[in-house]
C-alpha cells in the first residue's frame, strides 16, 4: 500500500524493488532479527500480517514463529517482490505457512480477522498513513498487537509521535517502544471488538 511513484522512498513514494533487495543481507539479520523482535507478540498458530512486506525479510521469521499451524498474509504492492517472497517462502519449507496478497495503492485489500500486523519502514510510503492504520486496525483481533517501525532518517521524531497518536485515536493503545535498528518503533495493542470489517 504505497504510493505508484519511484522515488527516493519518501512520504508517498515507495522504495523500488531493486533497493528493497539490498536491506535483505545477512549484515541486517544481526542487528534486527525478526525472530527475536517479534516474539514477544507472535506464538505458534496464530494468523498475522506483514504489510510493505517486501521480499520477504520479516516473513520469514515471523513464518517460523507461527509454525506449522499458523499463517502470514504478505501484503506488498510490488508484484516482484512477491514473486521472490515466493521463491524464499518455497526454499525455505514455509509455502503453505505463508500466502502473499497484491495490495492497492490505497487499500491493504486484507479484511480477515489477524492476531498480530507488521508494519516495518513502510508506513511512511504509504499516501495516507491514517487511512492505512484504520485499515489495519479494523483487522486486529481484540488484544492483537501492530508492530511500527519507521527509518529514523525519513521519518522525524515529531512526525513519528502524530502517527502514534493516530493510533491511539483509532482503539490502538502503545504498549512498548522497543528499540529497533536505525528505527523509530512502537508496539500498539487493539482494545475493543477487534475487526470489523
Amino acid at each position: 500500500m504505497a504510493a505508484a511513484a519511484a522515488g527516493r522512498g519518501g512520504a508517498g513514494e515507495i522504495c523500488p524493488s531493486h533497493r528493497v533487495l539490498r536491506f535483505d543481507n545477512a549484515l541486517r539479520r544481526l542487528f534486527c532479527n525478526p525472530a527475536k523482535m517479534f516474539c514477544p507478540y507472535v506464538r505458534a498458530g496464530m494468523k498475522v500480517m506483514d504489510v510493505g512486506c517486501g521480499a520477504g525479510f520479516n516473513c520469514l521469521g515471523l513464518a517460523r514463529l507461527v509454525g506449522d499451524e499458523g499463517t502470514v498474509i504478505a501484503v506488498d504492492l510490488q508484484p516482484e517482490l512477491l514473486s521472490i517472497l515466493e521463491a524464499r517462502a518455497r526454499k525455505a519449507g514455509f509455502s503453505r505457512r505463508i500466502r502473499t496478497h497484491r495490495c492497492e495503492a490505497d487499500n491493504i485489500g486484507v479484511s480477515e480477522p489477524v492476531d498480530f500486523v507488521n508494519a516495518f519502514w513502510m508506513v511512511h510510503e504509504t499516501p495516507d498513513a491514517e487511512r492505512l492504520l484504520r485499515q489495519v486496525s479494523t483487522c486486529l483481533s481484540p488484544g492483537g498487537h501492530l508492530f511500527v517501525a519507521e527509518p529514523w532518517f525519513h521519518v522525524s521524531s515529531e512526525k513519528f509521535q502524530r502517527l502514534a497518536g493516530t493510533a491511539g485515536g483509532l482503539g490502538l493503545e502503545m504498549v512498548a517502544r522497543p528499540r529497533v535498528w536505525f528505527s523509530r518503533a512502537v508496539v500498539l495493542r487493539r482494545n475493543g471488538d477487534g475487526c470489523s470489517a
